[in-house]
């Protein structure tokens, strides 16, 4: 039988399973970080020539949002990086929204629960 999901009026998650619930939300987040930067790795490696360490410190450079450290000789290298960069920009918000929603959701629960027993 299918699990129903919780209504308004049954309270907030006990804390157990809102922790497995954020558990699942950062193995989830957390995978799309190093896929994310396998990606860059690999083509800053094979497309910009650089060494794997190079590779490495300039694909987690663009994923945190800091800037690209090697200078790129190649039009392939350089598109590859700009379209990288692009990503990234969307990865960085849609990662941080995925770790961060179990946490906002349960206090906006935890806001309405409250606003409720004001009525």
């Amino acid at each position: 039988m299918a699990k129903m999901a919780p209504l308004r009026a049954d309270g907030l998650l006990p804390r157990d399973e809102f922790i497995r619930r954020l558990s699942r939300s950062l193995a989830v987040g957390g995978g799309l970080i190093v896929s994310s930067l396998s990606i860059g790795m690999a083509g800053y490696h094979w497309i910009g020539d650089l060494p794997w360490i190079d590779a490495f410190l300039d694909a987690a450079m663009i994923l945190s949002g800091m800037g690209p450290l090697s200078q790129l000789h190649s039009n392939a290298a350089k598109l590859f990086a700009g379209c990288y960069a692009i990503y990234c920009g969307i990865a960085l918000i849609s990662t941080a929204g995925i770790m961060l929603a179990p946490v906002i959701h349960r206090y906006l629960h935890k806001f309405h629960l409250e606003d409720d027993s004001n009525d």
